[in-house]
């Protein structure tokens, strides 16, 4: 049976009712697009288990690990994760309800109102399609650990890599995020073993380690000289806000929905499969970190952006081990060259969802035979030239600087609107007397869930600029830096209230039905029947 879907096969009436006969169809009915589905589901738990995985991981984590110590990373890391969850379960649940093009625009504009959608689709846009150019400027600078070729012909090759597989069918994207995403897992299962050994006394200086990081300098680390709980406190706030910036793009994986073959099946199974993906990746990374190297190690803040700046590097040069260096250090620029094609990918999609609710000129919709929105992508892709800002001094680098800050901040608002999404769907089950039963797949602990997910989120995002409000440490660029996104979300939302005269929607006469799949639009795949079936089906 061929993977692609007709465009459409049923649409509801103004009621949202009964459907409308198939000679009745148009696109852009309850969100949907005309990309097709052909991500397989073994592509969507990747995706979702690996995607958004970046320099963040590997390189990031060495910053925050010298502003709090091991207690401090590993409680942040811990929160972060819980928050991200009860987003994931929210999120995921709507998504096989309603998968529909770009996703989470839509929802905003369905459940909330159309000007948060129109925002929403602006500044997530954004903060992806400019995550392309950081992520390739990341490659950059972590080629220069080999060799001291020009970067912006590593930029270059980049930017045409993610332009030519994401101008290409949908599965073979997914099929380039599965081969980079093992790459991933392979690479950190590799540092878990290297970081037990080394710990345990294992490596050439047969120096066992242990727990001495945590006693000497100790669990927590002053924050800027600020000593006591004060000081602690701070330096696990940083942290904090730094892992919240590593946890972003966890979320995407539902933003596939639209374009999987059977959305009922892969959502659920990749919204269980990110508690993995948080325990192993993050929380036992921030555990590993704790035990092999000290806080006070100098390289960890060394900015250099490649592997030497990566705690799990530093520990094994430190242990004398030669030759695995390079092979992490590869493994990180698969990562970021992985990462940007990815956030190209969401970027289009973001594009598309603006055009399925009349927010943008439909041109921005239209696909190739194979189902690709071509223009989206060029649209999104433009976005990563920006890249060769980095290579410049002064008033380029500060540009630079300030677009990645405004991606960051973007990232969290969505966070916390998407949970809110949640419970605005959640209060029109209830309003139009629907039961949860009916639903596709039921998220567990809602609403409390999304609760959790909106206002961790919204704390998130009001402390990460918290170091300008510390004594002596004003700075106007700063602030701006780290609060200006706020403004920037909610000035849209206002402009599209007053050209369009928009109103808050009502749990009473939210659409809980357009959009949702019908019979023959589903490919149920076989369930798997041998031993080796089972195991791929549980891994993957």
């Amino acid at each position: 049976m061929s993977l692609a879907i007709e465009e459409e096969k049923h649409a509801y009436n103004n009621d949202n009712e009964l459907p409308l006969s198939k000679g009745e169809l148009e696109l852009n009915v309850g969100g949907r697009g005309a990309t097709q589905r052909r991500l397989r589901s073994y592509q969507v738990s990747m995706i979702g288990f690996c995607g958004g995985i970046g320099t963040g991981l590997f390189v990031g984590t060495g910053a925050a690990y010298a502003k709090a110590g091991p207690a401090g990373l590993l409680l942040a890391y811990g929160i972060v994760g819980i928050v991200l969850w009860c987003v994931m379960q929210s999120i995921a649940e709507l998504a096989t309800l309603l998968p529909t093009a770009g996703s989470f625009p839509h929802w905003a504009t369905r459940f909330i109102d159309p000007a948060v959608g129109f925002s929403l689709a602006i500044s997530y846009g954004y903060c992806y399609t400019i995550a392309i150019a950081s992520e390739v400027s990341a490659a950059a600078v972590i080629v220069s650990f080999w060799t001291d070729l020009t970067p912006a012909v590593v930029i270059t090759v980049g930017l045409v890599l993610i332009l030519l597989i994401n101008l290409t069918s949908v599965r073979f994207y997914g099929d380039t995020e599965v081969i980079s995403g093992s790459i991933k897992i392979l690479c950190f299962i590799g540092l878990v073993f290297v970081s037990i050994v080394i710990t345990a006394g294992g490596g050439p200086n047969h120096e066992s380690i242990g727990f001495r990081y945590w006693h000497n300098p100790g669990a927590w680390t002053n924050y800027n000289g600020i000593t006591g709980p004060t000081g602690h406190f701070l330096g696990f706030l940083s942290s904090f806000v730094n892992a919240s910036f590593s946890f972003i793009g966890v979320e995407t994986v539902v933003i596939t929905a639209a374009e999987a073959v059977d959305p009922h099946t892969a959502i659920p199974k990749a919204a269980r499969r990110v508690t993995y993906r948080i325990a192993f990746f993050y929380v036992l990374g921030a555990f590993l970190i704790g035990l092999i190297v000290s806080p006070e190690n100098s390289d960890l803040t060394s900015d250099s952006g490649n592997a030497n700046s990566s705690p799990f590097v530093i520990a094994i040069r430190e242990a004398g081990i030669n030759v695995l260096p390079s092979i992490v250090n590869a493994c990180i620029l698969v990562s970021a060259w992985s990462a940007g094609n990815s956030y190209c990918w969401v970027g289009s999609r973001m594009i598309v969802a603006m055009t399925t609710d009349h927010q943008l000129p439909q041109i921005f919709g239209r696909v190739t035979r194979k189902g690709v929105p071509y223009i989206a992508v060029l649209a999104a892709w433009l976005f990563g030239p920006f890249a060769y800002l980095s290579l410049g001094t002064g008033g380029a680098a500060q540009a630079f600087s300030w677009l990645l800050n405004l991606s960051t901040v973007a990232g969290l608002i969505a966070w916390a609107t998407l949970s809110f999404c949640y419970i605005r769907f959640y209060a029109a089950l209830k309003a139009q007397g629907v039961s949860r039963e009916s639903l596709p797949w039921k998220a567990p602990f809602q609403p409390f869930a999304a609760w959790v997910g909106f206002i961790g989120s919204t704390i998130i995002t009001l402390v990460a600029g918290f170091p300008v409000f510390l004594k002596g440490n004003w700075s106007t660029s700063d602030f701006i830096a780290s609060y200006i996104g706020i403004p920037i979300f909610i000035l849209p939302i206002i402009c599209w209230k007053v050209v369009n005269k928009t109103k808050f929607a009502r749990a009473s006469t939210i659409d809980l039905y357009s959009g949702r799949l019908h019979e023959g639009e589903i490919i149920v795949q076989e369930k798997p029947s041998t031993l080796w079936q089972r195991i791929l089906d549980w891994i993957f």
